[in-house]
């Protein structure tokens, strides 16, 4: 990080748009129509359901776009989560990520919107399934470094959410551990688009400072060196969160660094080598080259979602034993 401090004066944040027109990921083949989830909150038909109908139980997660309750219907005592718009949020971001939930569901590695609920504001409150464990965040805050066949099972089920997405032109924007949700049955899903994307058209692009700093991929700060692609930066964001579930901590700042503005910039655009070299860095062959596919600085050279889903670290011969440790870690968290 020395050499970042030293670099910091020379970096700029200049924001041209970059032409995709040639880009590979821009056409993705669509998949096939995925699984039914094998478990999920009990469905009520909340369709016609108004927010006075649930009891808030507790507060689940703050932002930006509004706050998550925990909450139970008065009537059929089923258990959600129910995303309430912020005051200041804007009811064109509001329809957005409403078209982004209906688009992406239903998937099992997605969370599904179960009904949107009309809210004193105006907009549209967001009925949720309730995953019980709460995001990856919490729960690494209460375990600790994952295990790597855990790591495995989870790597390989965000991707092909990150699959189904992509197929359907939507950038999530946001990928990191606190808006990927875990439940006790052992399932993992994608939530919170509420800084996602869809490109429409060829040319359409996500240049800007919506979603969270820390996991944002160089070319969202620098496009014209680093190159650009929306999609890509989906999957900086999965190699950053992959990596940081096994080193228990974030892993661009080393210890006790303050993780300001520029210390993050700096780390993500100038910083040399990749975390996979870091000191300490405990993992396999296999996890080092899979974060160090995910977090090539330049974007064209990033592999796609399509490409790691082959990859040895998760085309793993013992996936269903993955599975297992998996779902036994999130058992003990019960």
């Amino acid at each position: 990080m020395a050499l970042v401090r030293q670099r910091r004066l020379a970096l700029t944040l200049d924001l041209p748009v970059a032409d995709p027109a040639s880009d590979r990921r821009r056409l993705l083949p669509p998949l096939p129509p995925p699984p039914a989830t094998s478990s999920s909150s009990s469905s009520s038909s909340a369709t016609d359901d108004r927010i006075s109908d649930f009891e808030k139980l507790s507060v689940l997660g703050n932002g930006n776009g509004g706050t998550v309750y925990k909450v139970r219907h008065r009537r059929t005592l089923a258990l959600y989560a129910l995303k309430l718009p912020s005051a200041s949020s804007h009811s064109a971001s509001l329809r957005r990520e409403l078209e982004l939930h209906l688009r992406a569901s239903p998937h099992p590695y997605i969370l599904p919107l179960l009904s949107p609920i009309p809210s004193p504001s105006g907009d549209h409150a967001f009925l949720l399934e309730l995953m019980d464990l709460g995001s990856l965040d919490s729960l690494l805050r209460r375990h600790g470094p994952l295990p790597e066949p855990a790591l495995a099972s989870i790597a390989r089920r965000l991707l092909l959410g990150l699959a189904h997405l992509h197929s359907l032109q939507i950038v999530h924007r946001d990928i990191k551990p606190a808006n990927i949700l875990v439940n006790s049955a052992g399932e993992v899903k994608i939530a919170d688009f509420g800084a996602g994307r869809l490109l429409r058209r060829s040319l359409d692009t996500c240049l800007s400072y919506i979603g969270t700093c820390a996991y944002m991929s160089p070319e969202r700060f620098q496009p014209a060196a680093h190159g650009y692609d929306g999609f890509a930066g989906d999957v900086w964001s999965l190699g950053l969160t992959v990596l940081e579930l096994r080193l228990g901590r974030f892993p661009l700042l080393g210890e006790g660094e303050r993780a300001d503005w520029a210390a993050l910039v700096c780390a993500i655009c100038l910083g040399d080598g990749t975390p996979a070299e870091m000191d300490g860095y405990d993992a396999s062959e296999e996890l080092k080259s899979f974060v160090g596919r995910c977090l090539e600085r330049d974007a064209a050279k990033r592999w796609t979602v399509t490409e790691l889903l082959s990859h040895p670290f998760v085309e793993r011969s013992d996936s269903d034993e993955c599975d297992r440790v998996f779902r036994e870690l999130v058992r003990t968290e019960s």
